[in-house]
């Protein structure tokens, strides 16, 4: 392969690994409770959406104007809800019988706190679908900048590397919190 092929494609890995350090970050803290989970997740969407409605819509409405920009910001979110109809939603098997089950009932919140971690992992799940799906034109770009130009492909893996960061944080940390391993938000 050619040499400048080769930098295009570690770019865009380098770009790409930003996402697992926004993950790491999550695993170096303590379990999170649910006030935690909470306000980091607030942090990360409103950062990412903060991203887009503020630089990258005013860029779209600027390049392909008002309307198609609508267009296609409203068939994504019609394409992303298509898609979450196809995943199904997680379950947790019980491991325990049914007399255990009785003493569970019984008004601790084991039963609230499950179903808790269940849709928290379904978030997870949904979020690491959306952001694949985003992150791979990601590294096209990344990918075909570089190979345009050494400094376009730099300038843009760091940008994209920055906004990685939490969206790793947004996939790993329901990850975490749901299934209480480590291993499973990486």
């Amino acid at each position: 392969m050619e040499q400048h092929v080769l930098v295009a494609l570690a770019l865009s890995f380098v770009g790409g690994l930003s996402t697992s350090l926004g993950a790491l970050l999550v695993i170096v803290n303590p379990s999170p409770d649910l006030k935690r989970l909470g306000l980091l997740q607030g942090f990360a969407a409103g950062l990412m959406l903060s991203i887009s409605f503020l630089d990258l819509a005013h860029n779209a409405l600027n390049s392909i104007g008002f309307l198609k920009a609508n267009l296609w910001f409203f068939a994504g979110v019609l394409f992303f809800g298509f898609v979450v109809k196809f995943i199904p939603e997680p379950t947790f098997v019980p491991t325990t019988d049914a007399s255990k089950k009785k003493t569970d009932d019984d008004g601790s919140g084991k039963d609230m706190m499950k179903k808790h971690r269940r849709q928290v992992l379904f978030s997870g799940i949904i979020t690491a679908v959306g952001i694949s799906l985003h992150n791979f034109p990601e590294g096209m770009a990344v990918f075909l900048g570089s190979v345009k130009g050494l400094r376009v492909g730099v300038n843009l893996a760091f940008a994209i590397a920055l906004h990685n960061i939490p969206e790793g944080v947004a996939v790993a940390l329901p990850l975490y919190f749901a299934t209480k391993r480590q291993m499973a938000s990486i």
